[in-house]
């Protein structure tokens, strides 16, 4: 019978995935965004910077700026989805990800945002809930708040073309 892995050992493999994943996404740079993630949840953070605002009369976040919080937080959830089962199946080594380059992210068909209520000067945070993924395409709603995950400030709903695998 196998020895069970130490619990060390699968966190650090699967936060290492995730780093290679999100790290190849100019934009999420660009945004400051990061993810914590717990099992297989990830919450996508944006971290209140100046240049986020849109209004300053109110002050409020920028709606391109949320929309594309939003849209990053669903691209990256379907891959982590995608990459998570790999990563548990021992089938992707996250070391090996880096000398194979950025995994296929999928490709956005349409998004539609809607924005609830200002988004105020502070952190916002996002999840992402796949609705439908298939070989080929896949639904998801993001939703975002600040203080309250109850009372979202904007959500979405988007349609993406997944990426095919491989063939050698």
């Amino acid at each position: 019978m196998k020895k069970p892995e130490p619990v060390q050992v699968i966190k650090e493999r699967r936060d290492t995935a995730l780093t290679r994943l999100v790290g190849g996404i100019a934009f999420v740079r660009f945004l400051g965004i990061r993810f914590d993630r717990k099992g297989d949840e990830l919450t996508a953070v944006l971290p209140y910077d100046p240049k986020l605002i849109g209004n300053p009369m109110l002050p409020a976040l920028h709606g391109g700026a949320t929309a594309g919080f939003l849209e990053v937080a669903a691209v990256v959830q379907l891959a982590w989805q995608e990459l998570w089962s790999q990563i548990e199946g021992r089938a992707v080594d996250p070391q090996r990800l880096a000398a194979e380059g950025q995994p296929r992210l999928p490709k956005t068909i349409d998004f539609s945002v809607d924005y609830l209520r200002a988004g105020l000067p502070r952190d916002a945070y996002a999840r992402a809930r796949v609705n439908r993924s298939g070989r080929r395409y896949a639904s998801v709603h993001v939703e975002a708040w600040q203080d309250n995950v109850h009372r979202p400030f904007a959500q979405a709903t988007g349609h993406f073309l997944m990426p095919q695998q491989k063939t050698d």
